[in-house]
């Protein structure tokens, strides 16, 4: 962000949806809600099921509220990944990103995502095919990380409040999420206050400086109504050396502490950094946690 207002994202590249020759995924993109951009990359395992329906992931990118997309080389690699490792079907949504369009704009898209999702439902007359098709609309998982781990929080918190006929989120998964406050917390977390404001001014470009880093929507942890979270299952990531490691531990500490009636679940990544699924996909650590998630979804799919 320049002075004079103008933007530049460095790293603005997009790849095509493929039948992906190293998972045998295939993916192509749908228009959500055209009058203001907002759409999404579909993807199914190949060959395709059979007599059953899977379970469907809603991922929700990162970057910090500002930049990647759902068409970012990283997150297609990624979700081709998890839905070949967990055989699921996953629409990763393509929200409108800050400063053009400020938070609660990535909120409200992503649930409108969801909403579309629940048109395709028996009955409401949705028409794309691979939802009909092979979604089982009853099984349906927010997963997210950093900021998109925020917003798949935020968008929970929504769904709580708001009827989604025909779908039921089953869970969530929550990878390196971006939480934050104006108090230092654990032992972790950064007490350095140039350190804190490189952080902390993500929240602020986010918001166009208008929301404070105590709101409930980035600091859920002072939530009152943090126990209406609008999912059963909760399986929150964090990495060991990662600055906002305590961050979501206390959040699954809050959580479970709140009053809400779900199943939660905790998993550490020994030794590495923030989002380091991405940026080494390949290494033990992020295939381990890979099967993390794949086993989460798939031992409620089997109930």
């Amino acid at each position: 962000m320049y002075s004079n207002n103008t933007i530049e994202r460095l790293d603005d590249y997009v790849v095509p949806p493929s039948l992906d020759p190293k998972t045998n995924v295939n993916s192509k993109d749908v228009v959500i809600l055209p009058q203001i951009g907002v759409a999404a990359r579909l993807y199914i395992p190949n060959p395709t099921p059979e007599g059953h329906k899977l379970p469907l992931l809603i991922y929700i990118h990162g970057g910090g509220f500002c930049s990647e997309s759902a068409f970012s080389p990283g997150y297609h690699n990624y979700v081709n990944s998890l839905v070949a490792n967990a055989s699921v079907v996953a629409l990763s949504v393509n929200y409108r990103v800050a400063p053009e369009n400020p938070i609660p704009a990535a909120y409200q898209d992503s649930l409108c995502a969801l909403r579309w999702v629940a048109n395709h439902s028996e009955g409401c007359g949705g028409s794309e095919a691979w939802l009909n098709d092979y979604v089982d609309f009853e099984n349906v998982y927010l997963v997210g990380d950093s900021a998109g781990a925020n917003i798949a929080h935020n968008v929970a918190m929504l769904a709580g409040q708001n009827e989604l006929d025909g779908l039921k989120i089953a869970g969530m998964v929550l990878m390196s999420p971006y939480f934050w406050g104006t108090q230092p917390i654990g032992e972790h977390e950064p007490k350095d206050n140039h350190i804190r404001a490189i952080v902390e001014l993500l929240w602020h470009v986010a918001t166009g400086m208008s929301v404070g880093l105590d709101d409930p929507r980035v600091n859920p942890i002072v939530d009152p109504n943090l126990w209406k979270l609008g999912c059963t299952r909760v399986l929150v990531c964090i990495s060991e050396n990662d600055w906002l490691r305590d961050r979501g531990e206390y959040y699954s500490k809050a959580l479970g502490e709140s009053g809400w009636k779900g199943e939660l679940e905790l998993y550490e990544t020994r030794g590495e950094n923030h989002v380091f699924q991405l940026s080494k996909p390949n290494c033990a650590h992020a295939q381990a946690l890979l099967n993390k998630i794949s086993s989460f979804i798939n031992k409620q799919s089997c109930h």
